[in-house]
């Protein structure tokens, strides 16, 4: 049966979820999750739900899935520690520096690769086991066809989203709200900028970047049926009453083996949502019917006090079994257990009754008497005297001693095993002094001979670029520059054969290296033969991250755009490093495509260079990515032309110039200023995060 596992933003969530049916929660410790802004637990709120939840058979899940800076390592390495001491069941993690951490400081705890680890297909889950997770978290953007295949062969548990909101960007991979307002989506504090207008023309006035919110409310059984071993209701911001509503509706109908009724769907749309839901992506099914916003509603007043009278009192879901003993000159006994602990309690022996003895039915009656706590008697066997008497206090007693000391056991901390968190030996192996120039190009008219002049070290062509300039691979290779293919940052087990016939065309055209830009890319690129380079999709934050992605075989590493140049310069260089320096940041990469939303079916807009425009008048390139996505770029160009002494000191291999919609002509000219030998500089600009703190 499916695990439902509900989102517990607060500890009156956790009574919600929990008494509303729930198989384990979700939630937030301290200052390193996701959702930084919810009401996460401090220590002594975490022990106590850790009990609570494990007394009435629930587990805990520790949310550590964003980035974290070497500085911030030890204090996570910390949080570990505790939360496995209180007893969670498993912890979510985006990073793979802290996956190592968690596998260090706490081995005993099972690991979960969280959907912010961007894992969508079934390399990338293999890649996840391997690492030592035990459970992945998928994509929401994969239709059931995927789903299914990667269930059908994971070496681990797949677990996805239910209901809920649904981001436009993939998750992980969204960098919109720390680029335009230092709020990273990466690092827990996301300002949901895709939920404001946006404009095709001169005026934002539509929600172009805003999805209705999931339900996959009638696809239960297929999910069940396909392999799926968790379905997740998405929610740590929202209210407990909402986290009831929707966590009944949906423990009901897979402990039913059922659909959500139609009563029970309206119930679902009272509590929240966003203009109805959308099971788009779950059917393969894309397009503008799956855009909506939040319209102002009544709150459903007499939905959420029903709620809130309904998690207010304990439900009985733990089932016991167990024997009583009455007979004259021996202490009363009762024995009860969960099917994993047991325990024995003895009272007083029972009197020869002078007027009525009691009957083994009566006796089963009162010890089975368990309202107001977790616990329900399935079958308790009586071995009753003739003739005894047995005061009801005594029996009640009797009942209420095995309960509490049942409680206790369920409820204890387990014993693990801890070690103390040391980071990696300082090395500067891969630090360099004078670092090289890479180029990133978008079109094929980039790759001309005057840039070829200026002998970039690599030159980076996305996969659908490579497969029509693979022909100068060979004149690359003579003049010193390594050709690099860049694998696509999504892709899809269906999609994984095309990738592999246009890779081999490259390989075999002269192309040395690939760029790896996802977990699930990793083992198609060394099955090819290519030299193994990251890219800035792997998210590397932490030196403990690119000793991590150094283990499973790259050789160079594209650091997080997402930090300070000052981070970037104390970063260990175990691995060279290399640095987007110049381009347009990119800003999203999403599924549903805003070109057939906006025109109701294909008519490859994406063909065209076209913006949205946003509520400040700032321009967002939307250009076609692989597989018929969007990608969104930043409105403003990094430059860091002046700012080559800061740049020196950073101790990386390379810098990276990424061209987009540049002409060919400022191509030469962009990358002759980073070498010092022309005078260009853009009309407008932006640093990045480069010299901003993100939060």
């Amino acid at each position: 049966m499916l695990e439902l596992l509900a989102p517990a933003g607060s500890r009156e969530a956790v009574t919600a979820a929990v008494q509303s049916g729930a198989n384990a929660v979700y939630l937030g410790f301290g200052d390193y999750n996701a959702r930084r802004n919810a009401k996460n637990f401090t220590r002594e709120q975490l022990e106590e739900t850790v009990a609570y939840c494990h007394v009435r058979g629930v587990k805990v899940y520790l949310t550590l899935n964003t980035l974290l800076s070497d500085g911030e390592l030890p204090g996570a390495a910390r949080e570990v520690a505790f939360a496995s001491q209180a007893g969670v069941d498993a912890i979510l993690v985006q990073d793979l520096g802290v996956l190592d951490l968690v596998r260090r400081v706490a081995p005993d705890v099972q690991i979960h690769a969280s959907t912010q680890m961007s894992v969508m297909n079934l390399d990338g889950v293999k890649r996840a086991a391997d690492l030592g997770c035990t459970r992945a978290v998928l994509a929401r953007e994969l239709p059931m066809s995927q789903i299914e295949t990667i269930c059908a062969h994971s070496p681990i548990e797949i677990e996805t989203f239910v209901h809920g909101a649904e981001c436009m960007c993939y998750s992980g991979q969204c960098f919109f709200s720390s680029v335009i307002g230092t709020r990273s989506g990466n690092r827990g504090l996301c300002a949901q900028p895709c939920r404001l207008n946006y404009g095709w023309g001169d005026k934002a006035d539509r929600a172009l970047l805003s999805l209705k919110d999931m339900s996959l409310a009638g696809h239960l059984r297929q999910l069940d049926e396909i392999g799926v071993a968790c379905v997740k209701i998405e929610g740590r911001m929202k209210r407990p009453e909402y986290v009831s509503v929707v966590t009944g509706i949906y423990s009901a109908a897979i402990r039913e083996g059922r659909e959500p009724t139609k009563e029970e769907l309206e119930q679902l749309r009272s509590a929240f949502s966003r203009q109805g839901f959308t099971d788009g992506y779950f059917t393969d099914r894309t397009g503008r019917h799956m855009f909506g916003t939040r319209q102002e509603e009544a709150e459903p007043k007499a939905l959420f006090a029903a709620a809130r009278a309904d998690y207010g009192r304990e439900h009985a879901r733990v089932e016991l079994t167990g024997k009583a003993e009455l007979h004259m000159e021996q202490p009363t006994k009762l024995t009860l257990t969960d099917g994993t602990h047991t325990v024995t309690v003895e009272g007083e022996a029972p009197e020869q009754a002078l007027k009525r003895a009691v009957t083994a039915d009566e006796v089963q009656e009162r010890l089975s008497k368990t309202g107001g706590t977790p616990y329900h008697v399935e079958e308790l066997s009586v071995d009753c005297g003739e003739g005894l008497m047995v005061p009801a206090s005594q029996l009640n007693a009797l009942r209420r001693d095995a309960l509490e000391q049942l409680t206790e056991l369920r409820g204890a901390k387990p014993q693990r095993r801890h070690a103390d968190w040391t980071a990696m030996e300082h090395t500067d192996e891969g630090r360099r002094a004078e670092p090289v120039f890479t180029v990133a190009i978008h079109s094929p008219a980039q790759l001309t001979d005057a840039l070829l002049d200026r002998h970039p070290a690599v030159i980076y062509f996305p996969l659908g670029v490579a497969r029509e300039v693979r022909g100068r691979f060979g004149e690359l290779n003579k003049r010193g520059i390594e050709p690099s293919v860049i694998l696509p940052r999504v892709m899809w087990d269906r999609e994984t054969a095309e990738v592999e016939r246009i890779l081999r065309q490259c390989r075999e055209a002269g192309a040395v290296s690939a760029l790896v830009t996802n977990l699930g890319g990793i083992e198609l690129a060394q099955r090819m033969g290519f030299k193994l380079r990251g890219d800035f999709g792997l998210e590397v934050y932490n030196s403990e991250c690119a000793r991590m992605y150094e283990e499973q075989g790259l050789e160079s590493l594209t650091l997080s755009f997402e930090q300070r140049l000052s981070r970037v310069r104390e970063q260990n260089k175990a691995v060279p490093s290399e640095l987007l320096v110049y381009g347009r940041l990119p800003l999203m990469i999403t599924e549903n495509c805003i070109y057939q939303a906006r025109d109701g079916k294909c008519n490859h807009g994406c063909r065209q260079e076209q913006s949205i425009l946003d509520r400040k008048r700032a321009r967002f390139p939307v250009l076609r990515a692989y597989g018929c996505r969007n990608e969104i770029f930043n409105s403003l160009p990094v430059w860091l032309a002046d700012k080559q002494t800061e740049l020196q000191k950073a101790g990386l291999w390379a810098l990276r110039l990424s061209f987009t919609l540049e002409s060919p002509q400022e191509c030469v000219k962009i990358l002759d200023a980073y070498l010092g030998q022309g005078d260009y500089v853009p009309e407008q600009y932006t640093r990045g995060l480069y010299f901003r703190d993100v939060e």
